[in-house]
């Protein structure tokens, strides 16, 4: 049998992610960045594709994202309170970092496998902030699905925004969510 964690399990028994908006400085540094990058890379894999990659959005660069976010938003003719609602994300953010979909070729891992993949990317990321003491957040929204801002990150045209993971100083935890209920989400046995 495995060794027991029961650490691990009491915080992620009561993992909840800090709300994007909240979120201040200070963020992670380089160092402390690179070793979650690395804890994140953790995760299932089949075939060892790695189908993702990181994209590091420091302050400067969340404000410069926060401007093409507008100036897309009104190109797109999006309302209002969307615009306001995914630019403030990123200016007041103090460190952003975009997991990428970046999908290989292959014959024998089909397609969804690398999607779920960089989706455990993702929230494996935001657990090795919140177990180090960061607030996390994984955001999507339309900008993930944006082509010009997929482009000026620097994806191809076979690539995706998995999520964007805002990293930073949570002043609270916030108060619990509601859960589902698990009993009605199982089934037991072949129909």
């Amino acid at each position: 049998m495995t060794p027991a964690h029961p650490e691990a399990f009491e915080f992620l028994s009561k993992r909840r992610s800090r709300p994007a908006k909240l979120l201040a400085a200070p963020a992670p540094d380089r160092e402390t960045l690179r070793i979650l990058l690395e804890v994140a890379s953790r995760v299932p894999d089949h075939g060892a594709l790695v189908p993702w990659r990181f994209v590091v959005l420091p302050k400067s660069e969340c404000e410069k994202l926060a401007g093409l976010v507008a100036a897309r938003g009104l190109e797109r003719d999006l309302d209002e309170e969307a615009i306001s609602k995914a630019e403030t994300l990123f200016t007041t953010t103090p460190l952003c970092v975009a997991v990428v979909q970046s999908p290989k070729e292959s014959q024998k891992i089909p397609m969804s496998e690398q999607v779920y993949t960089a989706g455990a990317v993702c929230l494996s990321l935001v657990n090795a902030a919140l177990a180090k003491g960061w607030g996390a957040n994984w955001i999507t929204g339309w900008p993930s699905y944006d082509s010009e801002i997929q482009t000026r990150l620097g994806l191809t045209q076979e690539e995706s925004i998995a999520g964007f993971i805002h990293i930073g100083t949570a002043p609270a935890v916030p108060p619990e969510r509601p859960r589902p209920d698990v009993d009605a989400l199982i089934t037991e046995g072949i129909l």
